[in-house]
């Protein structure tokens, strides 16, 4: 007979193809994931992954069984999170994804605040680009995931948490009336420091400057971090769309000034995302409410 046991070993060797990775991501030893995978492609009477002598390829019909096997682990864990959120919401494990751009301004308001109103949740925490957090969660490894909306499959759910409007950040200039507000042509394409590519907020920088004469190969530091891109505006080597929520981490350096623009203002709506067909429906709900609440007190622009 199949076991989840084995469907869950041959995620894992999916997942690192290399039995050594895998035993060490299930817990248990290589010899005995080896024989848990040996037995499994037995009972399918199939071969499921090619032995290399430094790693793991998996077979075609082994990237199908895997696909199925990952479909099955998901309904398995929605089963128990069905049982865990009825007794009691946002209790036990939740596994969180959220995007570079928001992950270090939101979380140390939203962490504090989840540890007092639900003492019993423990969470896991995934910061990555937008893609890999919907696919990670399309497959059931995240429970949720904070991103920039919208959000294009129709298997997922979004719901709006506030607008994240977006600055002009520039070298400091003397005399420079910081109420002034700045229209999107002010801005010089060539100037125009963005993250590397995958970043969604490079995406949303360039979409409001879509009308600006930009060049086909967009500026690029191949900076993965806001940080790296603030430095540069302040040493004078351009200008940059900073989200509001960003701002008091970002600008402390007082080489740079910050300026809004002109209505309508440029934005993005952030949002927290789950699968429909999840069971966890209570939990995203009072997930929902808690940041809400903590991005309000925070002084975040509601969404809706």
């Amino acid at each position: 007979m199949i076991s989840l046991r084995q469907l869950r070993y041959l995620d894992a060797l999916a997942t690192h193809l290399h039995f050594r990775k895998a035993a060490d991501a299930v817990a248990v030893s290589q010899p005995a994931l080896s024989m848990q995978i040996k037995d499994l492609e037995e009972n399918l009477s199939v071969k499921l992954v090619e032995r290399l002598p430094t790693s793991v390829r998996l077979t075609h019909e082994g990237e199908e069984v895997v696909a199925r096997a990952r479909k099955i682990l998901t309904e398995v864990a929605d089963l128990t999170d069905y049982a865990r959120q009825r007794a009691q919401p946002l209790a036990g494990a939740l596994r969180l994804g959220i995007i570079p751009s928001i992950a270090p301004y939101l979380l140390p308001k939203i962490l504090p605040a989840l540890s007092r109103s639900h003492p019993e949740l423990k969470l896991t925490i995934r910061e990555t680009l937008t893609e890999t957090l919907t696919e990670e969660l399309l497959a059931g490894q995240l429970d949720a995931i904070v991103i920039a909306l919208p959000v294009e499959s129709s298997l997922l759910r979004a719901e709006p948490l506030f607008i994240d409007r977006f600055l002009l950040a520039r070298a400091k200039e003397p005399d420079c009336d910081l109420r002034r507000r700045v229209a999107p042509e002010e801005i010089k394409p060539d100037s125009l420091l963005l993250l590397e590519e995958g970043h969604c907020l490079r995406d949303q920088a360039l979409n409001y400057c879509r009308n600006l004469p930009v060049p086909d190969k967009a500026p690029s530091l191949g900076a993965t971090s806001l940080a790296t891109v603030m430095q540069m505006v302040a040493a004078g080597y351009g200008v940059t769309l900073l989200p509001e929520i960003c701002a008091d981490v970002e600008v402390r350096d007082d080489r740079v000034d910050l300026l809004r623009f002109q209505e309508p203002q440029p934005a993005r709506t952030v949002g927290l995302v789950w699968r429909k067909s999840s069971p966890r429906f209570r939990d995203f709900e009072s997930l929902l409410e808690t940041l809400k609440n903590t991005v309000s007190e925070a002084g975040c622009r509601m969404a809706g």
